[in-house]
């Protein structure tokens, strides 16, 4: 009987370090605890194209939305909508800011058109302009 309890808690205390290092690894936490430090973080898994990548940056955070399409040399993801679930956290954000993440997706997929929805979109175009 003795036996069997401590086997009962060796097996709790391994499953208890197996979940809290299954914890401390998990991209979402990391995603999460960048946001609330304001930090840039980019989760993605870029060999499944299906899968949505996400963005931190300054506190807000971005979803990216791939899609396959052929190039001159193979398939690859030729089209990037990127949007924010909450617009009352663009507070503050600039055309630079905006410049930067481009610069980051483009890095990753150097073959995508970047589309921004709506009011990311209008405010480029609108600054686009008055740079024009």
């Amino acid at each position: 009987m003795l036996w069997l309890i401590r086997l009962v808690l060796l097996i709790l205390i391994l499953y208890l370090l197996y979940s809290s290092v299954k914890y401390i690894i998990n991209p979402k936490r990391k995603l999460e605890l960048a946001q609330e430090q304001k930090r840039f973080y980019f989760l993605d898994d870029q060999e499944n194209v299906r899968k949505n990548f996400h963005i931190t940056y300054k506190g807000v955070r971005f979803e990216g939305e791939k899609y396959l399409g052929a190039t001159e040399k193979a398939f690859d993801v030729v089209s990037i909508f990127v949007w924010t679930k909450n617009v009352s956290s663009l507070k503050g954000l600039t055309r630079e800011d905006f410049e930067y993440l481009q610069n980051e997706i483009k890095e990753r997929y150097p073959n995508a058109k970047l589309d921004w929805k709506s009011p990311i979109h209008e405010f480029l175009q609108k600054s686009q302009q008055k740079n024009d």
